[in-house]
């Protein structure tokens, strides 16, 4: 997607999407024909269809069954039984937010970092608000990482798609390693 048509809410592009009941509540996956545009979770079908629509506003938007290679790579990985592949993706940031989110894909799985490590990481020590903004902005979940991310001062921090997930991934992630070690 170029950033022209990114900016115009996918004006001319033609945008895919399909929707499964997951391990963590509904999961919606849209594509273009250069990859995964949009990964996220949600309560209700009608509400992750409504974002779908307000962020792709002026695309060409249809359900289909093609993603579903894709779809079930990620359901798998929910599920705690294999680790989720290196899928494509066609998602259009500033330098910085693909900076970030670079960063992220790096935390290894099973393991937590602070924003500010990951402003670190960037050579960026000072921008740890942006940082955060990064992650909360990011439109794939789990293909990017970001709820790998917690705040320095404890807790686990926001996620966009809910705290209790965030946990939930954590969890999965967790134990899914301690079985690949043991293993």
């Amino acid at each position: 997607m170029t950033p022209a048509s990114y900016k115009q809410h996918g004006k001319g592009e033609d945008v895919r999407y399909a929707i499964v009941q997951s391990p963590l509540d509904f999961l919606l996956i849209a594509a273009t024909d250069r990859g995964l545009c949009i990964v996220q979770l949600g309560d209700s079908i009608a509400h992750l269809e409504a974002q779908l629509r307000s962020e792709f506003s002026q695309a060409s938007i249809r359900q289909t069954d093609d993603l579903q290679g894709w779809m079930q790579a990620i359901v798998n990985y929910l599920s705690g039984s294999v680790p989720l592949p290196d899928l494509p993706c066609d998602v259009r940031a500033t330098a910085f937010q693909i900076q970030v989110w670079d960063a992220l894909k790096k935390i290894p799985i099973g393991t937590t970092v602070h924003y500010s490590d990951i402003a670190g990481m960037i050579g960026q020590p000072t921008s740890v608000r942006a940082v955060a903004r990064a992650c909360a902005t990011n439109p794939i979940a789990l293909l990017v990482p970001c709820h790998r991310v917690t705040p320095k001062s404890g807790g686990l921090g926001g996620y966009r798609w809910g705290i209790d997930r965030k946990r939930a991934l954590l969890e999965l992630e967790k134990s899914s390693q301690t079985i690949a070690v043991e293993g």
